[in-house]
């Protein structure tokens, strides 16, 4: 199945086109506005916390940290570059877990003790190289994300290690669970939410201004909103599968006072996928019965809000002002999560047009935002857009569709886009992440993560033979 490259849309009028041959409504402005001009450059506010632009750095999991939870020289550049983007909003920067059995691969980071001081410079590194590009850094706003990768744990060398919300039908097969022994019990919750109290604290006397609660891409706390069928005080109603969240929150504005709060939420989610037949993706089991999803929606549907609609409002009454939305999951269905043309190793060609995807992110967040005015809401999914991106960027802070546009995989391969943007300086095209997909196939394969097709830095690290040599061996 094969669908045009977005590199060869080269006008309006031909991006229009398959706009309109696919049947989506993606607005977009046909010129990009200059600083101070510029939507994108107005400055975002609410509950004491404020960024000077509208330009997001999404939080990422670079599989080159140390085995003992420290920043390496490569997460030191990445921050480096987060800080030389022009982005004022840096939503966590790292994916940085609170305990050593929560990390997700075995090089995350980990919020310790002994890991303190490792944060507080990694933090001073982004805020430094902002300082000496920009110079001010009093509208710098820069987040750290805490997490337990549940599920998804790979905390050792050893292989997965997973500890989850409940038993699933699908996905229980995929990460080895066998019985209920991985389930956590109430009782570990309890424990584990006093884990993200110290890392709280921790992530406050660092210099962090906020800490993002991760409930996003199948993660534990986003496993725990689809746990209906889980006993108990922390599954079955909203208000149980929200108390891990909310005991999280109370226990953060009792003992952290002033550190502002935010959540990644994957606002709607399907049914896993697999490769079927020629590779293409699709769903690993029947849409009608599925019940272990939050924000249920069906394969070729846009995505449902209901769910996240009733959590928005949980927020607000919590005063959690800043939300970051996303979709699905990367481990069991990426297409809706970062939609790509190109899959990493162990995924499966899309099934519909990456736009699709696009648009159904971009859909949701508006219908979220229209709902929830006072929230302060971050916008992803964008870096498939490539040239297009500043244009819809542009149109949906401007129109109010979101407050602000989260940049992931786009700032591997050309970080300082925010930057030219504002600056009205020609988008450089020759950095603009194409999508191929190598930071996720190369640490899914022990790898460190980067930009090996674009950044000329990883194009020469040692590991960039071992993943053609991989890629090779795939495709063979």
């Amino acid at each position: 199945m094969a669908f045009p490259r977005i590199a060869s849309l080269k006008s309006a009028q031909a991006f229009r086109h398959r706009l309109a041959t696919l049947d989506l409504a993606l607005p977009f402005d046909e010129s990009l506005q200059s600083a101070p001009a510029s939507p994108l450059a107005r400055p975002l506010e609410s509950g004491g916390l404020r960024a000077g632009n509208r330009w997001c750095i999404l939080p990422m999991e670079g599989w080159d940290g140390t085995l003992d939870g420290r920043p390496s020289e490569l997460t030191t550049r990445r921050w480096r570059n987060f800080g030389l983007s022009g982005a004022k909003l840096i939503w966590g920067g790292e994916a940085v877990a609170v305990r050593d059995d929560g990390r997700a691969n075995p090089n995350q980071l980990v919020i310790r003790e002994d890991t303190f001081g490792d944060l507080v410079a990694l933090r001073e590194t982004l805020v430094g190289a902002h300082r000496e590009r920009f110079g001010a850094t009093d509208d710098l706003l820069v987040g750290l994300q805490l997490t337990h990768s549940g599920r998804f744990s790979r905390p050792t060398l050893g292989g997965p290690a997973p500890r989850i919300a409940y038993r699933h039908p699908v996905l229980d097969a995929r990460v080895g669970v066998h019985d209920d022994q991985a389930v956590f019990t109430d009782d570990e919750l309890d424990r584990l939410i006093g884990d993200f109290l110290v890392a709280a604290r921790r992530a406050q006397a660092a210099g962090f201004a906020f800490v993002d609660i991760k409930h996003c891409h199948g993660y534990l706390g986003h496993e725990l909103l689809s746990g209906m069928t889980r006993p108990g005080k922390y599954g079955g109603s909203l208000e149980g599968r929200t108390r891990f969240l909310r005991e999280i929150v109370a226990g953060i504005r009792a003992e952290a006072p002033g550190l502002g709060i935010g959540v990644r939420l994957s606002a709607f989610d399907m049914v896993p996928f697999r490769k079927g037949v020629d590779d293409v993706g699709e769903p690993a089991a029947v849409d009608d019965g599925y019940r272990t999803a939050f924000g249920f929606t069906r394969a070729t549907s846009p995505g449902n809000i209901t769910d996240a609609d009733a959590l928005l409002t949980v927020f607000a009454s919590l005063g959690i002002q800043w939300v970051c939305l996303t979709a699905g999951s990367p481990y069991y269905n990426p297409h809706i999560q970062r939609p790509a043309l190109f899959p990493p190793s162990d995924g499966y060609l899309p099934p519909e047009d990456p736009l699709v995807g696009v648009a159904r992110q971009i859909d949701a967040t508006a219908r979220l935002k229209a709902r929830h005015p006072e929230l302060v809401i971050v916008g992803s999914a964008y870096s498939y857009l490539q040239e297009w991106l500043p244009y819809v960027a542009q149109h949906v802070v401007g129109a109010g569709m979101a407050d602000a546009v989260g940049l992931g995989r786009m700032v591997l391969s050309y970080p300082d886009m925010p930057a030219d943007v504002l600056a009205g300086a020609p988008v450089k095209t020759r950095l603009l992440c194409r999508t191929f997909s190598d930071c996720t196939t190369a640490p899914r394969n022990g790898l460190v993560s980067g930009c090996y097709p674009l950044d000329p830095f990883y194009a020469k690290h040692p590991h960039a033979i071992a993943l053609k040599d991989l890629k090779k061996k795939v495709t063979a």
